[in-house]
């Protein structure tokens, strides 16, 4: 094999594969202007994960590098990814319409029923309604009967506020920019991988060079 071939390989932080058998094809993104040798280090298997037992690894690009240079000693790796990735395994599952529109039922119906709650709370905090009463009689002199202009435009604002905080309404977002929820979500993503990273590194159950990983355990994880 010419020494001056390189291969280029990119890792995702978080990558779920559905097959026990786990080859570099199914967790990394590779190139190289020798497609054979894509094709021959996409087939390398790189883990098998058993019937019980941990179901999710971190492993380290240095132990996918070892793989790569046993099975083709010569060849360059340019790593344009992450330097330690999870791999989880999720087993198939049957996906169902009525199901999923159930869960997305209730997960509305637990959101609407939660807002709906906070806004009252909050409106029962600040006594809202006495003061748009007490706005009221000093604008006009009239006293107010509980329906009027300022629990109108209150209403109609509260709910412009809402739609333009979270930038969308069913499936129409106003703009490209993510939403608050989407960027919460992210983060939140974002510091468990590193979390996890961290704590198998610390233990000692990283899949790193001239190493696999140890049992973490019965179950899964």
């Amino acid at each position: 094999m010419a020494s001056n071939e390189t291969v280029y390989i990119k890792a995702d932080k978080n990558v779920e594969v559905q097959k026990r058998e786990v080859t570099l094809g199914d967790i990394l993104t590779m190139e190289s202007s020798n497609p054979q040798i894509v094709a021959r280090l996409k087939a390398i298997r790189i883990l098998k994960v058993p019937d019980t037992g941990q179901h999710r690894y971190v492993i380290s690009i240095l132990k996918i590098i070892e793989c790569i240079h046993r099975e083709i000693p010569n060849v360059e790796i340019q790593s344009v990814g992450e330097p330690d990735f999870i791999v989880t395994y999720e087993e198939p599952k049957q996906h169902h319409k009525w199901m999923h529109a159930a869960k997305t039922t209730g997960i509305v119906l637990l959101t609407f029923i939660g807002a709906a709650f906070s806004i009252m709370s909050f409106n029962n905090d600040v006594d809202i309604t006495n003061m748009f009463s007490n706005i009221y009689e000093l604008l006009t002199g009239k006293h107010s009967n509980g329906f009027t202009i300022l629990e109108l435009t209150y209403c109609i604002g509260l709910i412009s506020g809402i739609l333009i905080f979270f930038n969308h309404f069913g499936g129409k977002k106003f703009s490209v920019d993510p939403t608050p929820m989407e960027v919460e979500m992210r983060t939140y993503e974002m510091e468990i991988q590193e979390t996890l990273i961290e704590n198998y590194a610390r233990e000692k159950q990283e899949m790193d060079v001239g190493q696999s990983p140890r049992k973490k355990g019965s179950g899964k994880q």
